[in-house]
């Protein structure tokens, strides 16, 4: 029967309640969409061209598994600007995504422990599960700090990794200098991998972005286009870090995504001299519109960076107050997919400015 073919692994974990929402808003007419992760924004016209003067000049085969040359030469350049590491590479993933999955196969062996931070973005539990990791999670709550008290508490024999993503999905919340540099000395210290997740690097409203690889030179960035350049569907990202973990994700690269599409590498190259000040500056007004709108209705923690806001649910419950804004037209993420706890909900201001006033409305009338 096709049920026993199914493999184990398979069920450490569910279908993303995300893509649920999605598949909703499919079927809804005319909803007020606040739930997307994706820009509102469209590719920029100099990338667009990028790609089909690619696709039309013949550059439709598969790319080298590292990346093309067109692309992975000027970031590697960008990353021995920016840093100055003697032993830090680059390569081209399958977006992001690809590069956390590449990530986790590389690193985690079964039974190894990875720290990350709760609410975490929502790939990052099913794919430590999927190796055979076992999750560590650290309540950030109640204004999503990290505790760097917590964290060495939490470190064992069997820690093999700490995850960090900053600015986070779903918070919005930036993680200080403080933090990041405590996090890249303790994994430092205790000989631990720290995988940085940094997709929404060009989205700070406040105060200058900080890696962890400024004060750890081993830390493993993993970056791309999705979000800064809205290139969600062409699936090009990178990762840069110690040749040894880089030459191991491509290796595993060949026998999995094999490339990242090669049209799309030769946009992306593009992508990188295209400046995005007006879209981070727009971004920073929806952000303010949001919490301005909220600020008398809901707790909430000021995001200050990428595109995400995460009240509190009044009642208590993140899943029946979804379900009422649901009834309202209004999509949003119930916490709990991002959480041990189902005490908020997630908002995506990545939406015209008029379809979150719409919001805004209906939230005020919930509260």
């Amino acid at each position: 029967m096709p049920d026993s073919w199914i493999a184990d692994r398979t069920k450490a974990f569910d279908s993303s309640g995300i893509r649920e929402v999605f598949n909703l808003a499919s079927q809804m007419t005319d909803p007020i969409n606040l739930s997307i992760g994706q820009p509102d924004f469209d590719v920029p016209p100099a990338v667009k061209e990028a790609c089909i003067d690619a696709v039309q000049g013949g550059k439709n085969g598969y790319a080298l598994t590292q990346g093309m040359p067109v692309l992975l030469d000027k970031l590697q350049a960008r990353i021995d600007a920016a840093y100055g590491h003697a032993d830090r590479t680059a390569f081209v993933c399958s977006g992001t995504s690809g590069g956390l999955v590449l990530a986790m196969w590389s690193l985690v062996n079964p039974g190894d422990e990875v720290i990350m931070f709760d609410p975490y973005f929502v790939m990052y539990e099913s794919l430590v599960r999927l190796v055979g990791g076992v999750p560590v999670l650290i309540d950030t709550e109640p204004d999503f700090s990290i505790d760097l008290n917590k964290v060495a508490d939490a470190v064992t024999p069997r820690t093999k990794m700490i995850l960090i993503n900053s600015p986070a999905n779903p918070t919005g919340v930036v993680a200080s200098s403080d933090e990041l540099r405590g996090l890249a000395e303790l994994a430092q210290r205790h000989d631990v991998a720290l995988v940085s997740d940094e997709i929404y690097r060009e989205f700070c409203y406040d105060r200058e972005f900080v890696s962890p690889a400024e004060f750890n030179d081993q830390t493993i960035v993993i970056d791309g286009f999705s979000k800064s350049h809205a290139m969600t569907g062409w699936r090009v990202g990178f990762v840069h870090g110690p040749a040894a973990v880089i030459e191991t994700m491509v290796k595993l690269q060949q026998y999995s995504f094999v490339c990242a599409p090669q049209p799309a590498q030769w946009a992306a190259a593009v992508a990188l001299e295209v400046a995005l000040d007006e879209h981070v500056d727009a971004y920073r007004i929806k952000r303010d519109l949001l919490v301005e709108g909220l600020a008398e209705h809901y707790d909430l923690v000021t995001p200050g960076g990428a595109f995400y806001a995460y009240p509190k649910a009044p009642g208590g419950s993140g899943r029946e107050f979804v379900k009422r804004a649901i009834a309202e037209n209004l999509l949003i993420i119930p916490g709990h997919i991002f959480s041990r706890h189902d005490t908020h909900f997630r908002i995506s201001y990545a939406a015209a400015d008029d379809v979150i006033e719409r919001g805004i409305d209906v939230l005020r009338r919930l509260a």
